[in-house]
């Protein structure tokens, strides 16, 4: 589990760096256009192929820690295997979207690769974007998982069987 996690935190520091430096792309074009008329050029096609991995990249955190958001009105006051037992199939249908979303953008770079489509300014091939995306739904989705597989034998989700563990749903309230 320990090595779970600190993948999940190097793919979210990555995202972190990836889109610091979107920011200072974006910051150093609007002052280029501010003062000397002229932008970065390509600045939004930066900004939308950075941010969309960036984004992607911190899922697999957001997912580790549990972080989704949850409506747990109707469950408040049931008991914690009843909840739990719910959760699993939370983290079931999780990782099957994650899991879609991973396997179509794969798809898609591939169908942009061949199509040869690029990017209008800067001409960068739109296959890296698609593909970009993969690995963090992808690793998102092997975490979810694991924790429905932990939720659904009786443990917490980050496989402790401590019920400390199971914080999070107060976090969400």
């Amino acid at each position: 589990m320990k090595l779970l996690g600190r993948v999940a935190l190097a793919f979210a520091l990555l995202g972190g760096l990836v889109a610091f430096t979107v920011g200072l792309v974006t910051t150093a074009s609007v002052i280029g256009r501010a003062l000397f008329l002229r932008p970065i050029p390509g600045d939004v096609e930066i900004t939308q192929l950075g941010i969309g991995l960036a984004i992607s990249l911190c899922l697999p955190w957001c997912q580790f820690r549990c972080a989704n958001i949850m409506v747990d009105f109707f469950t408040q006051r049931a008991p914690l295997a009843v909840t739990r037992r719910l959760d699993a199939v939370g983290m079931v249908m999780l990782a099957v979207m994650y899991s879609l979303l991973s396997w179509r953008t794969s798809i898609g770079a591939l169908s942009v690769k061949d199509a040869f489509e690029a990017t209008m300014i800067l001409d960068l091939p739109m296959w890296w974007s698609y593909a970009s995306l993969a690995p963090g739904l992808a690793f998102a989705a092997v975490i979810a998982v694991l924790q429905a597989y932990w939720l659904a034998i009786g443990r917490a989700a980050d496989g402790s069987e401590s019920a400390a563990s199971d914080d999070f749903h107060g976090a969400a309230s």
